[in-house]
């Protein structure tokens, strides 16, 4: 059976192999996903035209195929199993490096005895998840389990941080985590390894090499899989946290400062301690707290370089700085200021928010009153909601609104589809839900890509004034700021007005400067006036 290259649409001729998502000789189902193609415009996803045995690939990963171009093929049968033997050199040598070799299994059983060899269970590879849409590559950020520990199927075994999103990687199998490929910090291909399962009820004894290894007596501990067997067993631990890992920095920082765990109230996941809690450990004031039990610690010639700590960048900030960068280097960026009364949205908001919330099931914020303005203010002036595409300029007929979130890791941009089409009600439920999903680092990809115009509100951490900073290849962005009462000329007469400055960010590659006004004054005065809104003014 043939995989060729599907249709890819209108004028394009080509595409780019980007990412397998199965390797040769993994059995494969019907329909499901087998590569990502990626083109000039979209990316296209391949599934599997029958189930059975990927057989060969023919076009590897960062080809360039044109459309109809054969780009693997699939073997049918009753040899499409997943317990099918590798049938390439690449497979083999994969599958000896990483232990799924039958002969090696065999032998290695056979060296150590043959006591464990019947019983346990074959090993179980823990790879990377797929990734989403065009993302190559990921950072292994947690491993929630260590070598040797026994896991259920399903259990969360680690967390990856990609560009984007970070991904949580659940356990195949139930079994014992025999060994850890990939440790913490390490960048990993979207195809790679990450850890080996032991299945089987005498997968401990196998992992460790022996039975009696593998039975500890009541009150015992697990075998140190670390360590060489000649070396003592760790005495039992008393931490009602059992044998969490704490985040390595918190570690450290926890021996610089001279705390110890029990020093420490851990906030990560099953009491892991992280780096903010040693941080808000020491920042309690003597007698307040667990870090008050620290002893005091003699200044030692070392302090001036424990002054400084250097830490890699998460991929997200990576991403985050080099497409900022980017948009400065290719945009012809300018930014242009008005400011807006908020009397009319405030005393508005005021009236109907109780009975809002009562209706709706959620409050009534600032935010869909600026997202309704801007939706109004695009269709006048539509090239602010364009994109350049090489030398086309490509208009939406459409507003997928983007509104940037600060999250601990950095800034994200979750997109609101189809915003013009929403009611009040609709654009705060899905900001509420966006929102929250980005606080807690459960944004997917889908929720991040398609915008056509994003909104930043830099007010709620009390900015005044800013230019903000495009996110490409949008060519607007609409930047809000704190509200703050301010003397202002109204009917001839000097009154105090809570006012809010407004920046809009725009490519002045295809937004004229009448263009980018106009834009900012249907916003103010759909916000000073919003009764507009509602007559399409």
């Amino acid at each position: 059976m043939e995989v060729r290259v599907p249709a890819l649409g209108e004028s394009v001729t080509e595409a780019t192999v980007a990412t397998w998502f199965v390797k040769e000789g993994e059995a494969v189902e019907a329909d499901q996903m087998l590569c990502e193609l990626e083109t000039d415009k979209v990316t296209v996803e391949v599934p599997a035209p029958a189930a059975g045995i990927l057989e060969e690939i023919v076009a590897k990963e960062g080809e360039t195929v044109a459309p109809d171009a054969l780009l693997a093929s699939i073997a049918a049968g009753e040899g499409a199993t997943r317990s099918a033997r590798p049938n390439t050199p690449d497979q083999r040598e994969a599958a000896e490096a990483a232990g799924h070799s039958e002969d090696v299994a065999r032998g290695a059983a056979e060296g150590a005895g043959g006591e464990a060899g019947g019983e346990a269970g074959g090993e179980i590879p823990v790879m990377v998840p797929a990734l989403g849409e065009s993302v190559t590559e990921a950072t292994v950020a947690t491993w929630f389990k260590k070598e040797g520990e026994s896991v259920e199927a399903d259990e969360m075994l680690c967390e990856l941080e990609t560009d984007k999103v970070s991904v949580e990687v659940p356990a195949p199998a139930a079994g014992v985590l025999d060994r850890i490929t990939a440790p913490e910090g390490e960048t990993v291909q979207a195809d790679a390894q990450l850890a080996v399962i032991r299945g089987g009820d005498a997968g401990a004894g196998a992992a460790s090499g022996g039975a009696d290894e593998a039975a500890p007596s009541a009150g015992g501990t697990s075998p140190d899989y670390g360590s060489s067997p000649a070396d003592e067993p760790a005495p039992a631990r008393s931490d009602p946290r059992g044998d969490v890992e704490d985040a390595p920095s918190a570690q450290a920082m926890m021996a610089r400062e001279g705390l110890s765990r029990d020093d420490v109230t851990g906030t990560g996941r099953d009491g892991r301690v992280m780096k903010e809690d040693v941080l808000k450990a020491l920042s309690q004031p003597q007698g307040e707290g667990p870090a008050a039990k620290a002893p005091p610690r003699a200044p030692t010639p070392a302090d001036q370089a424990d002054g400084e700590e250097r830490v890699r960048m998460s991929r997200l900030r990576q991403t985050i700085a080099r497409r900022l960068k980017d948009a400065q280097n290719t945009a012809a960026m300018l930014t242009t200021y008005n400011e807006v009364d908020m009397s009319a949205v405030m005393g508005l908001r005021r009236e109907y928010k109780d009975l809002f919330e009562k209706k709706h099931g959620v409050k009534l914020g600032f935010m869909s009153f600026f997202t309704k303005a801007c939706c109004h203010a695009l269709m006048e002036v539509p090239e602010v909601n364009a994109e350049i595409d090489g030398t086309d300029v490509v208009y939406k007929r459409y507003v997928n609104m983007g509104i940037a979130v600060g999250t601990p890791s950095g800034l994200v941009v979750p997109v609101i589809r189809d915003a013009d089409r929403l009611s009040f009600a609709g654009i705060e439920k899905a900001i509420a839900e966006k929102g929250v999903a980005a606080r807690d680092g459960k944004l997917s990809m889908a929720d991040m890509q398609g915008g056509t115009f994003t909104i930043s509100n830099g007010g709620v951490y009390g900015s005044l004034m800013s230019s903000p900073i495009l996110n490409p290849p949008q060519s607007g962005i609409l930047g809000m700021h704190k509200i703050q009462e301010r003397p202002v000329v109204v009917g001839g007469e000097i009154v105090a007005r809570p006012m809010m400055y407004l920046a809009l960010s725009y490519d002045h590659r295809i937004v004229d400067g009448k263009g980018a006004v106009t834009f900012l004054v249907r916003v103010k005065e759909a916000l000073e006036d919003p009764r507009r809104l509602l007559m399409d003014l």
